[in-house]
């Protein structure tokens, strides 16, 4: 028997954003975006409050190349990391934003996951 897949549904599940605010499970944004990123979904990170603090360990570059990342400027600054932008990989100036794109990208994502 052959099953045809609507493509709305299909669709339905082709991108995933994930909102970071907490300093902890980096392993698990880690793998979780690989495991999509391997399935063909469309990954979005915005790294918030204690989530900055993740953006300066070696392990947050595994991500870079598997999502768009996006990073709290206010909370990087209010967690002391203001002049360390340069150390994070995989991201320019243009991605250290406001509250305003972690609102568009969870508009824009069919599936969402709050850490």
């Amino acid at each position: 028997m052959v099953i045809a897949q609507d493509s709305a549904a299909v669709s339905a599940t082709a991108s995933l954003a994930i909102l970071v605010s907490t300093d902890k499970h980096l392993d698990h944004v880690v793998n979780l975006t690989t495991a999509a990123f391997a399935k063909g979904k469309q990954v979005s990170l915005f790294f918030t409050g204690k989530g900055v603090l993740l953006t300066i360990r070696p392990q947050f570059k595994k991500l870079v190349g598997k999502a768009t990342l996006s990073i709290c400027d206010v909370s990087f600054r209010a967690n002391g990391l203001h002049g360390r932008e340069e150390e994070v990989p995989g991201v320019t100036m243009n991605d250290f934003a406001t509250q305003a794109k972690n609102a568009q990208m969870l508009a824009s994502a069919n599936r969402h996951l709050v850490l």
